[in-house]
């Protein structure tokens, strides 16, 4: 059976007895060998463990990304401590609600750090820290003890702090390393914020399992990634829609010695690959991810394959399948809730355990027993491929007839006034829900009977959204999803300000 290479601790080890000077993470402030890496991971756990963080403590972050906070993580999980990431772009009211969900005992804060609290430990301090500290002692670390907090809102807009095990946080870049057959040769770039667990499982923990290089990259235009991707030597880089939309549109960007794109966050539609594709010569790799799992669940194989629609194939250390309303397995290929549990077959049998639990007031909650409820409604055919067509909550019931926003989004996307797009509802005293569409547009009056045609050329007339809203920008998260809570004062509000 495969599974992962022991704990956090230990993943170093194997590159650093066969290649200790061979880089291992790159930022803007430079690089550092796995030797490198391995002190200031040592350097940093010694810190932290004179500041008082002993196994199970909770350790908070809001730091740009760099190597430090690369090297913090490493240090944390050295001491058995619990790592979670504040995002430095939230509001100051966002970062305080994380940092009291979480409740750690020390906060390393960076210059965006907007936090007033006790547990506060500013760049200067930790920096001393990092020179003087003694070593911390050696443990017996637990694989599948609390590591780290993952923060995901889902429909609802109130944070819901996810806890993994090492074990979980290690499992995803061992599957992709040996699935895809990554070795040293590997440098995979990621310009989203390491502030979120996922990344960090899909950066440092992922090209150390081959013995590559995890690029961070600090810049997100398209300018600032495609000079990170050609000077960098990026092989495989990871993006939000929104970027591959943009890099689309740009083919005069070189993205020069990168052999795989990934797309992910948020819904990637079937022209955005042929759009960029045709611009640049490779097919994105989409992906479907749940900060529950955690990160990827299904993806693209490496190559050019994919099928219209899907959001790639489940990864072989899960199995993933569509449920009714009872909770009942449905036959493959038939419609339902997405349920998502552990391979029982296969060379990954057993690997996967679920989330350790939902931190609340301090006390882990355990998750209910089977498998666990995605909130995505899709299929799984039986070859493995993965559709999600929407969020469960998401429905909107118009006269008893079920309307899945994502797919009237996909179809309003094609249209060249649109830049995003998000459907939502209503309520109707007679239908109980009609369908709603804000855009997103650098159009100051889109063509919203171009924009109704083409919904009924495309979809059934109860789909087609009755009510049309255009504004300057839609909210989005740092992953590049659309923020839906509160749509419906966010278009209440442009329309008192005659912005519409």
């Amino acid at each position: 059976m495969n599974t992962v290479p022991g704990t956090i601790d230990k993943i170093l080890d194997v590159a650093l007895a066969s290649r200790p000077d061979s880089p291992a993470l790159e930022a803007v402030s430079g690089i550092w060998s796995y030797a490198e890496l391995d002190e200031q991971a040592r350097r940093a756990a010694g810190a932290l463990w004179s500041l008082g963080v002993r196994p199970g403590h909770r350790v908070a972050a809001c730091l740009p990304n760099d190597l430090d906070i690369v090297a913090a993580f490493h240090g944390a999980q050295r001491i058995g401590a619990v790592w979670a990431g504040i995002g430095e772009a939230l509001s100051e009211a966002e970062q305080q609600n994380l940092h009291d969900i979480c409740d750690p005992a020390v906060t390393l804060a960076g210059e965006h750090c907007k936090l007033r609290v006790a547990d506060r430990v500013d760049s200067d301090r930790w920096t001393e820290l990092l020179t003087h500290s003694d070593r911390a002692p050696a443990l017996e670390l637990d694989l599948d003890a609390p590591a780290g907090i993952a923060f995901t809102s889902g429909t609802s807009g109130h944070p819901k702090a996810v806890v993994h095990s090492q074990r979980n946080l290690l499992l995803p870049g061992a599957v992709l390393v040996a699935t895809r057959g990554w070795g040293p040769e590997l440098r995979k770039g990621d310009s989203f914020p390491l502030t979120i667990l996922n990344l960090m499982v899909l950066s440092t923990l992922l090209t150390a399992q081959a013995g590559g290089c995890a690029v961070v990259m600090n810049r997100r235009n398209l300018e600032g990634v495609a000079e990170w991707i050609t000077t960098r030597r990026v092989t495989v880089w990871n993006g939000a829609p929104a970027q591959l939309h943009d890099l689309a549109t740009r083919p005069d960007l070189d993205l020069g010695t990168v052999e795989e794109v990934w797309s992910g966050g948020s819904d990637t539609p079937d022209a955005l690959r042929r759009a960029f594709a045709d611009a640049h010569g490779l097919v994105p790799r989409v992906t479907y991810g749940l900060t529950e799992a955690p990160t990827v669940v299904s993806i693209d194989p490496p190559g050019s394959e994919w099928q219209p629609g899907t959001s790639g194939r489940m990864l072989p250390h899960y199995d993933v399948a569509a449920y009714d309303d009872a909770g009942h397995r449905l036959p493959a290929g038939e419609l339902g809730e997405l349920r998502l549990s552990g391979a029982t077959t296969g060379p990954w049998a057993g690997a996967w355990t679920p989330m350790v639990g939902f931190l609340e007031r301090g006390e882990i909650r355990p998750p209910e027993p089977g498998p666990f409820p995605t909130g995505d409604i899709g299929t799984v055919d039986e070859d493995g491929w993965l559709t999600v067509l929407d969020r469960k909550k998401l429905v909107i019931i118009r006269g008893g007839a079920n309307v899945y926003p994502l797919e009237v989004e996909r179809v309003i996307a094609t249209h060249p006034h649109v830049t995003k797009v998000a459907v939502y509802a209503v309520p109707d005293e007679r239908l109980g829900q009609r369908v709603a569409a804000v855009v997103e547009s650098p159009f100051s009056q889109p063509d919203f009977t171009s924009l109704t045609e083409l919904c009924r050329r495309e979809l059934s007339a109860y789909k087609i959204p009755e009510i049309w809203t255009r504004v300057d920008a839609l909210p989005v998260n740092a992953m590049g999803k659309i923020q839906r809570a509160g749509l419906p004062e966010l278009v209440e509000a442009h329309r008192r300000s005659g912005s519409i």
